[in-house]
């Protein structure tokens, strides 16, 4: 008798254990087109700002478990992020430019945040981007085409989850199809969503109610992102605060856990313009909103799991150009995206037409990326900047078209010579197939050791999580 009551406290103290070390509250992060360079680029140049040679950390990158995955989806080697996104989130390789649908383009399958919510678990999903763009999306579409924006809208409306954050949608009234459609706000208001305008509305709203979608404040002008960090004014919406929002609105309810999916998605946009100074502070800005949900971690270390990843490599950054050094210190010096110094340029442009001066040009140059005050041109880097303002002033120049953006050739000239300078070179403006990085720390961390694939990323999360599939 006293050998199976033994038998018997033993399986009871082996149950709680395991039920113990399971996690209540998840964190997956996402670095859009985050690639192993990129990450330790951006700890090079946090050491160089410091006077060394070496790396200064990130949050992230000092996680206990540290490995690599491979990102190749079903029809490519070198995946895009509607595929890599599916992977992330189902556990299920797809065709480029797939959301949660096989390859087969028929067969539906689930992310790791269906899973969570089948379980009993709260679900978040937050982005520095539009709430329907294909990282986001992946956890809870299922369609043949990333850039069917309406249909996506109403996908994310129909699973139903907790939480939604992002800059905007970016098709709320399906306005490239012809007919009469109901917008997405309005069917999100029917099916019991609260829409909150930017963090204070947030605040203002968060209590009252039930399901929430968090997005940008309708004076933004930009509704497929946020800003990126490197172009931010003080009333801009951040990732650190949807990463704060969410935590927030994921635990009203104390018995229940949480799936938190948080991307930073304009990483993938600064590498697809090339644009170091821009993604590095992208990274940083990401490590930013990580450390919010790691404040939460130290609060229940025993409950809580973070995961950092990213859906593949984007650029093919190389930290270093032929000289055995870098400089990438000098990227301190810009201060304004390649993006956000197009519109400093068109509105010069505005003002003076083809009477632009240079000396007005090199003063602009001077303030938004250091030339000539803190750092020294060349003459032939000069006279190419100088070809370009008087081509520009004659209006026989094109703008140079990226992933996601229309640059001016002056921001664009600007910031390849700063690229040279740092000595940071780039192999395209598209994704590449290198491997990415992944980091965790917290209950069930342990599972992400050795080298893996990303479609066993999401499974480890659900067998740490007991999420049943």
């Amino acid at each position: 008798m006293k050998k199976v009551a033994f038998t018997l406290v033993y399986v009871f103290l082996f149950v709680f254990f395991v039920q113990a070390q399971q996690a209540k509250y998840v964190f997956y992060f996402i670095g859009d087109g985050m690639g192993v360079n990129q990450v330790l680029g951006t700890e090079l140049y946090r050491g160089e700002l410091e006077g060394k040679i070496g790396i200064k950390p990130l949050l992230f990158t000092q996680f206990p478990y540290v490995t690599m995955a491979t990102t190749f989806s079903a029809s490519s080697g070198v995946t895009d992020s509607a595929a890599s996104g599916t992977a992330l989130a189902t556990g299920h390789k797809t065709r480029n430019g797939t959301l949660g649908l096989l390859a087969d383009l028929e067969t539906e399958v689930n992310s790791v945040a269906v899973w969570a919510q089948k379980s009993g678990f709260r679900v978040g999903i937050g982005t520095s981007v539009s709430v329907d763009h294909a990282t986001p999306a992946a956890f809870y579409a299922h369609q043949g085409g990333r850039g069917s924006y309406y249909d996506i809208g109403k996908d994310m409306i129909a699973a139903n989850f907790d939480f939604y954050a992002g800059s905007d949608f970016c098709d709320p009234t399906n306005k490239e199809v012809e007919g009469n459609f109901e917008s997405l706000y309005k069917l999100a208001d029917n099916a019991g969503y609260t829409v909150a305008r930017g963090y204070e509305d947030y605040c203002k709203k968060a209590k009252k109610s039930d399901k929430l979608i968090l997005l940008q404040p309708e004076t933004a002008t930009d509704i497929y992102s946020l800003p990126y960090a490197i172009d931010r004014k003080q009333k801009d919406m951040t990732l650190a605060e949807i990463t704060r929002a969410g935590i927030d609105f994921l635990s009203k309810d104390k018995e229940k856990g949480f799936f938190f999916m948080i991307e930073g998605g304009k990483i993938d946009w600064a590498c697809h313009s090339n644009d170091a100074a821009t993604v590095f502070h992208e990274i940083m800005d990401m490590d930013n909103a990580i450390r919010i949900a790691y404040e939460f971690y130290e609060q229940h270390p025993d409950e809580t799991l973070i995961v950092v990843t990213a859906d593949h490599e984007t650029g093919g950054i190389v930290l270093g150009t032929g000289e055995y050094k870098l400089n990438l210190q000098a990227l301190q010096f810009q201060k304004i995206s390649e993006a956000g110094y197009t519109l400093v340029v068109n509105r010069l442009l505005d003002q003076y037409g083809v009477q632009l001066p240079w000396e007005v040009v090199k003063e602009s140059l001077a303030v938004n990326f250091g030339f000539w005050k803190t750092i020294q041109l060349t003459a032939e880097q000069e006279a190419r900047l100088k070809e370009v303002c008087s081509e520009l002033a004659s209006g026989s120049v094109d703008l140079i078209k990226s992933e996601y953006q229309w640059d001016n050739p002056l921001a664009t000239a600007a910031k390849q010579i700063l690229n040279e300078i740092a000595l940071v070179g780039w192999t395209s403006g598209g994704h590449s197939g290198g491997y990415v990085p992944v980091y965790a720390v917290g209950a069930g961390a342990e599972h992400f050791q050795g080298r893996m694939d990303n479609a066993e990323i999401p499974v480890k999360i659900a067998n740490a999580a007991g999420y049943g599939r």
